[in-house]
């Protein structure tokens, strides 16, 4: 019986050794990230090996649909909204889909990214945006299918490079940075918004900090934005902690008005409860 017993715990512990076993990926994944003015950039792919291999014309054909790279598709993730090569694409995820040939590759930036390999036909609908890149020979071959961004000099735009064997692609990326910094400098010179005032004032009041100050604060937020009843609701409540229960019962009933008429009952309710309360 105990030799039954060490055979089967020997038998066990082969097949947990061999659970445990890791062997590297012949084509290892890699995430390449960055930052094109005030632009976020990420690409997600995988790099399988020529390994002596003839790669484009011959493992990857000319003129087929590729998947621009090995297992899963090549994801490509911007959070805001770029032109490439000249041609609008919106923020969010893609897949890089391509079509490789001689002189020319068609990029193809594809809204189905969650899948492995290319589409066996292309759905249009899923097209986000097609655009042409040139290829370019390289002296030196990249033994792994390599993607990356250079040129990034001017802070508005950058390269975004694709590369195996010894051809190399290329294609433009610009960036709204501009835009982003002027809105982002009105933003600012504005001052604070009322979601700030608010924000601050309900701190304060939470943490027990100076309810003057969250009140002068929460009175700000609501004459920036008077319909918004949670805004109205919390100076009522900061009223009624300072001991202005005339104030808070007034402002109170501005509340119970704008959220009667959003149709909360949440608040109106509370505002009824708290009139009836701070009336007594």
């Amino acid at each position: 019986m105990q030799t039954k017993l060490i055979t089967l715990l020997l038998i066990f512990g082969a097949f947990t050794l061999q659970a445990q076993i890791q062997t590297p990926q012949p084509s290892p994944s890699s995430k390449v990230h960055q930052t094109i003015g005030l632009s976020e950039v990420s690409v997600e792919y995988s790099r399988p090996a020529m390994r002596g291999r003839t790669i484009f014309g011959d493992l990857v054909p000319y003129g087929k649909l590729w998947r621009t790279g090995a297992n899963m598709r090549t994801k490509f993730t911007t959070d805001s909204d770029l032109k490439i090569d000249g041609k609008d694409l919106k923020k969010g995820t893609y897949a890089i889909l391509s079509v490789p040939n001689k002189d020319a590759w068609e990029l193809i930036f594809y809204t189905e990214y969650q899948a492995g390999g290319a589409p066996a036909e292309l759905d249009e609908s899923k097209v986000a945006l097609r655009v042409s890149a040139k290829t370019y020979p390289m002296e030196h071959a990249a033994e792994n299918f390599t993607i990356g961004f250079g040129d990034l000099a001017d802070g508005v735009s950058g390269n975004m490079y694709i590369m195996w064997g010894k051809t190399m692609v290329m294609t433009k990326i610009t960036t709204p940075t501009d835009d982003m910094a002027i809105k982002s400098i009105e933003k600012v010179m504005a001052g604070p918004s009322a979601n700030d005032y608010f924000n601050a004032a309900s701190y304060y009041r939470s943490s027990g900090k100076d309810l003057n100050k969250a009140l002068e604060w929460v009175t700000k937020a609501v004459e920036m934005n008077p319909d918004a009843f949670w805004m109205s609701r919390q100076k009522s409540l900061i009223q009624a902690d300072l001991g202005d229960k005339k104030g808070a019962i007034e402002t109170a009933k501005m509340s119970l008005a704008a959220s009667e008429k959003a149709g909360n009952a949440d608040y109106t309710k509370m505002n009824q409860e708290s009139i009836a309360e701070w009336s007594k």
